[in-house]
């Protein structure tokens, strides 16, 4: 892993032109909870609001396969709006990187009530493992839309946390915990959705994504200032395996009523590779929130690189945490 700090390095004019250059679609206005939400017009959500028939998404992008997504039946729910759930997420990318990170302050970040059901895991002495995803949604029942999260690993709840074993027994499984620290979003739609439905610590700023021949890049802006505070730039593995491999990504939190909730998605990823080699992630730091939030964390050794050029996902509504301990 590589810190360098970006507050000095100014945006090219050549990528700076081609982001402003991108054509703007035309917005009408949802309601959700109250709120007056902008979406885009004519999109799958002004359409149909996260509930839209697979026969139009076969008519509109038709070089997607469903075959996953008409195994999986929506329900109804009411997340303090009424949606449907699971929402799906039909074509998508992603990259993640694990890291160490001081023990002692990841647990200061999380509530009591949740601290009470799992724990950061340890991987030796005074560190544990934050989780630093970058998804790039361009095409979902939501619309599109980019992305950052950054979650502690944490033990299932009602498992032991056995520290580096619990992070094999996931590994093995494909069945990954945390709890979410942030979770910055490029729309409207997508925030108070998260909000809302989901009590997640999301917020609205820019999130440019990029490609180059051997790069992902995700630049995500500083909401206060409009400059750039966290770049993550990450290398493309040329060992991708192409052999569907289904894996569930779930988080302990805390309702609107306090009461302790979980949520998961679970990814069909049809394209995907794993690195160790630190040289893969870039994280580069400037002066804003984020980046500050980020340096308490005391990163280290990059643990796991995960680069995943093409995944479907469906994401499930939360239920109470209870729930899945009785089963």
């Amino acid at each position: 892993m590589k810190f360098r700090n970006i507050a000095g390095i100014a945006l090219t004019v050549a990528a700076f032109s081609s982001w402003a250059a991108e054509p703007q679609p035309a917005m009408a206005t949802t309601s959700i909870a109250g709120q007056a939400v902008p979406v885009v017009a004519g999109g799958l959500y002004d359409r149909y609001h996260s509930n839209p028939p697979l026969e139009v998404i076969a008519a509109e992008a038709p070089e997607i396969d469903l075959s996953w997504f008409r195994t999986l039946p929506k329900t109804r729910v009411d997340i303090g709006f009424e949606s449907y759930s699971p929402n799906f997420y039909y074509r998508n990318s992603r990259v993640t990187a694990v890291f160490t990170a001081d023990l002692d302050k990841l647990r200061s970040l999380m509530p009591a009530a949740v601290l009470e059901q799992v724990q950061p895991l340890q991987v030796w002495p005074g560190r544990g493992l934050v989780a630093l995803t970058a998804y790039a949604y361009d095409y979902c029942d939501n619309d599109s839309y980019n992305e950052i999260a950054l979650s502690i690993v944490t033990n299932k709840p009602g498992d032991a946390n056995l520290g580096p074993l619990s992070l094999v027994g996931q590994s093995w499984s494909k069945d990954f915990w945390g709890y979410v620290l942030k979770l910055p979003v490029n729309t409207e739609l997508a925030r108070v959705r998260g909000v809302v439905g989901y009590n997640l610590p999301k917020w609205l700023t820019d999130i440019h994504y990029r490609e180059t021949a051997d790069s992902v890049v995700f630049e995500i802006v500083d909401s206060q200032t409009g400059k750039v505070d966290v770049t993550l730039q990450t290398a493309k593995l040329d060992d991708l395996s192409s052999e569907p491999e289904l894996a569930t990504s779930s988080f302990t939190n805390v309702d609107h009523q306090g009461e302790l909730t979980y949520g998961y998605a679970v990814s069909r990823q049809l394209s995907h590779a794993t690195s160790s080699d630190g040289e893969a992630v870039k994280l580069s730091l400037g002066d804003g929130g984020l980046s500050a939030y980020i340096r308490e964390l005391k990163l280290g050794k990059l643990i796991k690189y995960e680069y995943v050029p093409e995944f479907q996902s469906a994401l499930y509504a939360p239920a109470p945490l209870q729930s899945m301990l009785a089963d």
